[in-house]
């Protein structure tokens, strides 16, 4: 149950925001666009802190987070739209009704099993009108986007049988880049990269890895290396333009050393 405490400090931000947007001129004049941008940024310093485990940076993109909710939630008040209690309670009446396997008798005992279940929960919402991948937003990155629309469809039963099967989807995919580019297609060659990376996000989902997490893990894991590579060169006096891909061979493979990743 809600703690008193909880609601007290929920309760003082609220306060807190409606002074400021009263009293200070930067709150005043934010709106739902102006504040968009900051919306996206903060959710992805979030991301961040969670990506790096620090619980202090956690709790206060979090904050941040929860800002911005209340924000929105406080400019719909003053157009006479909605309120937070109108967004607390859309969202508890949500969760209510997608978990009957909770609240009511359906029956499912996997994380899987949810996971079908909320999907058919989500169509009947809609009438049975509302398609099973009309719920991905057009605008999240590709990356994302690939793991969602397969994420659902799978859902509803369109997947592989087994993991290993997606093995040569992924082995015809890179054939038939590896084709294209031979016929020297520019067009072809994009179209049949992009087949090839939506195969490997579903490889990855098929074994259980976020594809988006696993590639930020290379991304930091070559900027450390490379960032040693560059400060070994520079303490040898040596720019790396001017240095030979063998030279930089043997820094990167004593950075993977030295870094231990």
């Amino acid at each position: 149950m809600a703690k008193k405490e909880h609601l007290e400090a929920i309760g003082r931000l609220i306060d807190t925001l409606d002074i400021l947007r009263v009293k200070c001129p930067w709150d005043a004049k934010q709106t739902n666009e102006s504040l968009r941008p900051n919306t996206i940024e903060e959710v992805y310093e979030l991301t961040q802190a969670l990506l790096d485990d620090d619980c202090n940076e956690i709790k206060k993109e979090l904050g941040d987070v929860l800002l911005h909710v209340l924000f929105y939630s406080k400019i719909g008040s003053e157009k006479g739209q909605f309120d937070i209690a109108d967004v607390a309670d859309a969202i508890n009446n949500k969760l209510i009704f997608r978990h009957p396997h909770v609240f009511g008798n359906v029956h499912a005992d996997t994380p899987e099993q949810v996971a079908q279940n909320w999907e058919q929960i989500k169509l009947k919402e809609k009438g049975g009108n509302k398609s099973v991948l009309a719920g991905v937003p057009a605008a999240l990155p590709a990356l994302v986007k690939a793991y969602r629309v397969q994420e659902k469809a799978a859902n509803v039963g369109f997947d592989w049988e087994t993991p290993e099967q997606v093995w040569d989807k992924v082995a015809e995919e890179t054939s038939e880049v590896h084709q294209a580019i031979n016929e020297g297609k520019q067009e072809e060659i994009e179209a049949e990269f992009g087949d090839l990376f939506f195969s490997l996000v579903n490889a990855a989902r098929l074994y259980g890895i976020n594809p988006v997490n696993a590639l930020e893990r290379t991304n930091r894991k070559f900027i450390a290396r490379f960032n040693w590579l560059e400060a070994q060169a520079k303490e040898q006096g040596k720019a790396l333009k001017d240095m030979t891909l063998e030279e930089m061979d043997a820094l990167w493979n004593e950075a993977k050393k030295v870094l231990n990743k």
